[in-house]
């Protein structure tokens, strides 16, 4: 017999939890998760930094925030369950006048919008982080409620939440076709190695895989997968006490504390890596990262390497989400293509997502973010990828 359900929700990273979940407390119906791993989250959300910030330079970007990180603030008191969770800010540092008018433009529409977003000058960046190489910056914004959080655990978390409103989670199963009517227009559900399931409504939450699921049913996303490397270090005479995550605006090079050492990263200059590998490039850490991580916070030079590992961002056009129903393909909603911030939006893109598929008000209106965007030509753009 061929197996149904009310919604199947494809990706069992952070975003696809949190999708379950408010989808199953909504009333969507007999909600299934597909993952195609032994776990959840081992991908991009288990490769993550863990960052969340309110620091954008678009709009929608920061409306987003603004409401995810309230309910990460307040998860643990929210649902009962653990998460690990500290608020001690992102430091953006700006070192040219032109970046600075870009920055404060930036930190005054957050602002505009009810963020905290303070700017500081270079006197009080030194006492904020002792030990940051600070001749020739001209000023940073920082973001006092910005911070860091454990990846698995609101991943587990809301993996938690989901099984005890029913959704049915189940592991080591690939959505391997989106199955739609003979004339394209409606959904019929998905294929799966073990056989066909049916259901009316399906998201695809699939991160950089989501093109190729998408394509099955003759949808092309423009996402592609690109290479990033995270560093741990060991200890180091002058390591910053504050988990406080800085990030050198010059390369987008970032820090923060992680144990006795700091976690750090930087996207490659020039072309980005695109592919699906996730292998350490051990020659770029030592000739490119390593080099821009001293400039910016000179005691690294003291530091030895701990652990490295590769993820990978899935990246638009326009370095924002693609959200919401297809226009053409009725059932079918999209949230994938988050740009390198996917887990700090997901507790609220999994609520809106939830109230689009049940035809309710979105608490935030990401209708901007919609896949017909790139057709039309109404790409918006953001700058703080970190």
């Amino acid at each position: 017999m061929t197996e149904t359900a009310d919604v199947v929700v494809v990706g069992g990273g952070a975003m696809g939890v949190s999708i379950a979940y408010h989808l199953a407390v909504g009333g969507a119906g007999r909600v299934l998760l597909l993952e195609r791993d032994d776990a959840l989250g081992t991908e991009s959300t288990g490769r993550c930094a863990g960052g969340f910030r309110v620091q954008f330079s678009s709009e929608i970007n920061v409306r987003l925030s603004l409401a995810s990180v309230r309910m990460i603030h307040d998860f643990s008191a929210t649902h009962g369950l653990p998460l690990d969770v500290h608020v001690e800010g992102y430091l953006f540092l700006v070192r040219d006048p032109a970046g600075w008018a870009r920055h404060g433009a930036a930190a005054a529409m957050q602002r505009g919008l009810g963020a905290r977003v303070e700017e500081l000058d270079p006197a009080a960046v030194a006492e904020l982080v002792p030990g940051l190489a600070t001749e020739g910056l001209v000023g940073a914004t920082f973001g006092p409620d910005d911070g860091i959080a454990d990846p698995s655990g609101l991943t587990s978390g809301y993996a938690t939440l989901a099984r005890r409103a029913g959704v049915d989670i189940r592991l080591r199963t690939a959505a391997t076709v989106i199955r739609t009517t003979a004339d394209g227009g409606r959904i019929l559900g998905v294929a799966t190695p073990g056989g066909d399931i049916e259901a009316p409504i399906v998201v695809n939450a699939a991160g950089v895989w989501a093109p190729a699921l998408a394509a099955t049913c003759g949808l092309e996303l423009p996402i592609r997968p690109e290479l990033r490397h995270v560093v741990v270090t060991s200890d180091f005479p002058g390591r910053p006490e504050r988990r406080t995550l800085v990030i050198d605006t010059a390369t987008m090079f970032y820090f923060h504390r992680e144990g006795s050492g700091v976690l750090m990263g930087m996207p490659p200059r020039g072309e980005p890596v695109v592919t699906f590998g996730t292998a350490v490039d051990e020659r770029w850490i030592a000739e490119e990262l390593l080099p821009a991580a001293c400039q910016v916070l000179p005691g690294l030079a003291d530091a030895g390497l701990a652990s490295a590992w590769g993820g990978l961002y899935e990246m638009t056009p326009d370095h924002h989400a693609i959200l919401g129903p297809v226009e053409a393909l009725a059932g079918l909603f999209l949230a994938c293509g988050f740009s390198g911030h996917g887990f700090q939006h997901a507790p609220i893109v999994g609520k809106v997502t939830a109230e689009l598929v049940l035809g309710l008000p979105a608490t935030v209106d990401v209708s901007t973010l919609r896949m017909e965007r790139f057709a039309r030509g109404e790409l918006i753009g953001e700058s703080h990828v970190v």
